[in-house]
């Protein structure tokens, strides 16, 4: 049951509280609070330090893993012509998978109790603590379990020799988009294009949080038109 009027104590563990804010959840858990340590979400320590991520182990736990697989790949007679598209397609399909699960899993809306716990934990957390940088990459726990499906998927549409290295792709895209997204958050980028990336990110978490999903590039947000609206264009309108 939703309690009525109810206030979430920071002091006290998160995640089962949260589902109990009901149809409130959904603006609370987008006004951020900006600090670099995050909040604690349970009151056991086992499952609290499953929560805890250093960013460095997604390069150092899934790089070996994307290599072997596409080392599979040219262990099944694959040659490095046919290697390198295969692991520029999985890369690429990556970026989309990287933009349908933000926009349509990880924000989608939630009011019941479970609704709101589960999604706290999946991306509300970050959205509420947008700094906190042991809850900024995804758990490598989470991500073997996922990798289960992701790999049976790939197997349906391609060959047995194409399929490592078509993941191994799909899984570099994803340390790229994991590291990526650490970086915009907590480095102070010194060229353009980071820096406008960097900006076009901490948009969608400060500004507009329905717009600019992709967080490697925009490229989806250009082609589904999720594109951010411009104070500039905004202004435009206004007049008009």
């Amino acid at each position: 049951m939703v309690a009525q009027g109810f206030t979430v104590d920071l002091n006290k563990p998160l995640v089962f509280q949260v589902g109990h804010l009901g149809e409130a959840y959904e603006e609370w858990v987008h006004q951020p609070i900006v600090t670099k340590e995050g909040p604690r979400f349970f009151q056991s320590d086992f499952w609290e330090f499953l929560t805890l991520t250093r960013w460095w182990a997604i390069p150092v736990i899934w790089l070996p893993v994307a290599v072997w697989c596409i080392s599979m790949s040219v262990s099944m007679g694959r040659s490095l012509p046919e290697i390198v598209p295969l692991v520029a397609l999985g890369i690429f399909i990556w970026t989309f998978i990287e933009y349908s699960l933000h926009r349509f899993l990880f924000h989608i809306k939630t009011k019941t109790y479970w609704g709101n716990t589960a999604h706290y934990l999946l991306h509300g957390c970050h959205h509420k603590h947008p700094m906190d940088h042991l809850r900024l990459v995804f758990p490598p726990t989470a991500t073997a379990i996922l990798c289960f499906p992701f790999w049976n998927l790939v197997k349906l549409f391609a060959t047995p020799s194409s399929t490592p290295a078509l993941f191994g792709g799909g899984m570099l895209g994803y340390v790229m988009y994991d590291v990526t997204h650490y970086y915009l958050h907590h480095a102070q980028p010194t060229r353009a294009i980071t820096k406008n990336l960097k900006k076009y990110h901490l948009n969608h978490h400060f500004r507009i949080q329905d717009k600019g999903f992709g967080i490697t590039s925009p490229l989806w947000d250009k082609v589904f038109g999720t594109l951010p609206t411009t104070k500039a264009s905004k202004s435009q309108k206004s007049v008009q």
